[in-house]
């Protein structure tokens, strides 16, 4: 393997969901810059089906949200949220649309990771879809929510392991 201290994969390497934040905000322009590079993902057919909503500290459909989820206490500590949807009548093939949401979410992580703020996909509130759309003021006939993004600035360093790559081949080349 070729080892490359590249910004790209450094970042790949060190970027981790962080669940504790501080107190302090996060800055319009910080977000912006997350949501541009969400909207750089790749999507099937250049479709872009991905909507997004950023709820800050201040909106009442933070506490909403928190009810959504498990994760409550992510939510709640957060500076924003950033609720990653699917248009539906913009989808051309769900699993094609599902995996760009991913690609999308992932270079929001990343983008995040690269402004040293703390961030983390939360997606076990999408397991109620209804609850968490309503939470949201989302419209459930127009939007699929893909996912949660709580971020802030990070009061915690994360950790994180990976199985070798050996274990995750098929078969060796």
């Amino acid at each position: 393997m070729i080892e490359s201290n590249t910004p790209l994969l450094r970042a790949l390497r060190e970027r981790r969901s962080i669940r504790k934040f501080t107190d302090e905000p996060v800055r319009r322009e910080e977000i912006l810059t997350i949501l541009e590079a969400g909207r750089w993902a790749p999507s099937g057919l250049n479709n872009q089906p991905w909507r997004f909503l950023v709820i800050t500290a201040d909106d009442p459909r933070r506490e909403k949200l928190a009810e959504c989820t498990k994760y409550a206490h992510v939510v709640r500590q957060s500076a924003a949220l950033i609720c990653v949807t699917l248009q539906k009548d913009a989808m051309y093939s769900a699993m094609k649309d599902h995996q760009g949401a991913g690609a999308c979410i992932q270079n929001m992580l990343l983008a995040a990771h690269d402004l040293g703020l703390g961030a983390v996909w939360l997606g076990q509130i999408i397991n109620d879809q209804e609850a968490a759309l309503s939470a949201a003021d989302i419209p459930s006939d127009e939007q699929e929510l893909q996912a949660v993004i709580a971020l802030g600035r990070p009061a915690q360093d994360g950790s994180s392991s990976r199985k070798d790559l050996s274990d995750l081949m098929l078969e060796e080349f």
